[in-house]
């Protein structure tokens, strides 16, 4: 039998395709580690058990009858609970939310991954409307981060994150705003991918702030990372900034020689506000690389700043009748931030956006020069649950505001980032973000196998 704390997701399709084992037994095992490990870790918001089931027996008729049902063929996934599931109800982790009706059909990135051969397992907890960086959750709880149950798993997408990391599932899907697939990553030990905005559908996710919102997959390898991105990728009428580009196969570009390319380290903004071990993390990284060049993002604080009141100003503004309506129903954490964007003047938002186009042209001025950018994926590992407060550089600073300080400028410009996560044998997780030009995906997975032949980075699984 498969141990999925330990196989990666194409190990386990290729097992499955070959009949060492079957898609049933795959699926009956991620749920026996799912009833045995989630009272604990909280990841699940609805497990799909006798759904998953169905879809495992469907995949091992098919290939009884000599069928190929795809690259994913058995293995379980799930998803942050605010991609739409046909026949549940979206939550968004939220109540009010519960009074809407059951989705008619799957979110676009769902439907993929099931064509795929991938089995849906379930709904994952997270942020209320995706709005925090550590998934306390008022409404359904704490999700624990599987290396210290005392501390937080990330947020936004912390179910997802968790889920991946405790070895529930072996692939995982989040959404991005400002961090919330990075972040979680980090902080869990995995891998997360933020595309390039608009690279993969977001139909049928519950929105946050349309103009930055991303999705993408966790997982514990860089090849299970590059083969859900290839399989999800395509347009999608059904999502207007879908890009139209045709789909690329990324996964058959692992192994290329990183020496080809030009990597540098971001200095300046991304050189502070970190603890010690964050950036002798991205210094193990540029070591195992050879890196020595280092390249200013101009301006990248107020790019923060900036992305702040983009994210405060539309996030309140989709919530107003809520707000007004029913105000006492929301998370209070996020709830106050809400109406504290709702009443932005509208002129912070119109300067804003005009900043984010300046600063989008800055950094494409950098990649003339660069193909990848190194800078460190969070500013701390995980801190613990309900901790209001932490010290870096004798500066006190909120945990749920700061963990996104170097994530969020670069998700003002849409680029594509992976979180890859740092070996520390001993120590709590963190990553180290790669950064890369729009639709230049293949180069952030080249560098990240490398990284991964050679034991730099890893992606440790708690038992």
């Amino acid at each position: 039998m498969i141990d999925l704390a330990t196989v990666d997701a194409i190990a386990t399709a290729a097992a499955v395709r070959a009949q060492k084992v079957s898609a049933v037994q795959v699926v009956t095992a991620s749920l026996d580690r799912i009833q045995a490990q989630d009272a604990t870790l909280n990841c699940f918001t609805t497990v799909l058990a006798d759904d998953a089931m169905a879809q495992a027996q469907t995949v091992d008729e098919a290939i009884a009858a000599g069928q190929d049902p795809g690259p994913f063929a058995g293995v379980p996934f799930a998803v942050k609970n605010l991609f739409d599931i046909a026949g549940l109800t979206t939550l968004a982790g939220s109540i009010i939310e519960r009074d809407t009706p059951p989705a008619t059909q799957d979110a676009t990135a769902v439907a993929r991954l099931k064509q795929a051969g991938a089995i849906l397992l379930g709904a994952l907890n997270m942020d209320e409307y995706a709005y925090g960086f550590v998934t306390e959750n008022t409404h359904y709880g704490n999700t624990h981060n599987p290396h210290d149950l005392d501390r937080v798993a990330g947020g936004s997408s912390g179910g997802s994150a968790a889920s991946v990391a405790a070895g529930l599932v072996p692939l995982t899907l989040g959404s991005d705003t400002n961090g919330s697939i990075r972040v979680p990553a980090s902080l869990c030990g995995i891998f997360g991918l933020k595309p390039t905005y608009g690279r993969l559908s977001r139909a049928g996710s519950f929105p946050f702030v349309a103009s930055l919102d991303h999705i993408g997959p966790f997982a514990r390898s860089v090849r299970d990372i590059a083969a859900s991105f290839d399989a999800m990728q395509g347009p999608d009428p059904r999502d207007p900034v879908c890009s139209d580009r045709p789909p690329v196969t990324t996964l058959d570009q692992l192994h290329g020689d990183p020496d080809t390319l030009r990597i540098a380290i971001a200095d300046d903004y991304f050189a502070q506000g970190g603890l010690p071990e964050v950036f002798a993390a991205l210094d193990q990284v540029a070591s195992a690389l050879g890196v020595t060049q280092r390249v200013t993002l101009p301006e990248s604080s107020r790019a923060r700043a900036a992305a702040y009141v983009i994210t405060a100003s539309e996030g309140g503004n989709l919530h107003m009748a809520n707000l007004r309506r029913r105000a006492q129903d929301f998370d209070p954490a996020t709830r106050d931030r809400l109406i504290a964007g709702a009443m932005m003047p509208s002129d912070w938002y119109v300067q804003a956006q005009r900043f984010r186009r300046w600063y989008q042209a800055q950094v494409a001025q950098v990649f003339q020069s660069v193909d990848v950018i190194m800078t460190p994926a969070t500013p701390c590992p995980a801190p613990e649950i309900g901790q209001t407060r932490m010290v870096i550089d004798g500066v006190e600073l909120v945990p749920r505001a700061h963990l996104g300080c170097f994530t969020q400028p670069i998700s003002f410009i849409g680029l594509p980032v992976l979180s890859v996560p740092v070996s520390r044998p001993g120590a709590l997780p963190i990553g180290v973000q790669l950064i890369a030009a729009p639709y230049q995906e293949a180069k952030l997975f080249q560098v990240a196998a490398a990284l991964e032949r050679q034991g730099v980075i890893a992606s440790p699984v708690a038992s």
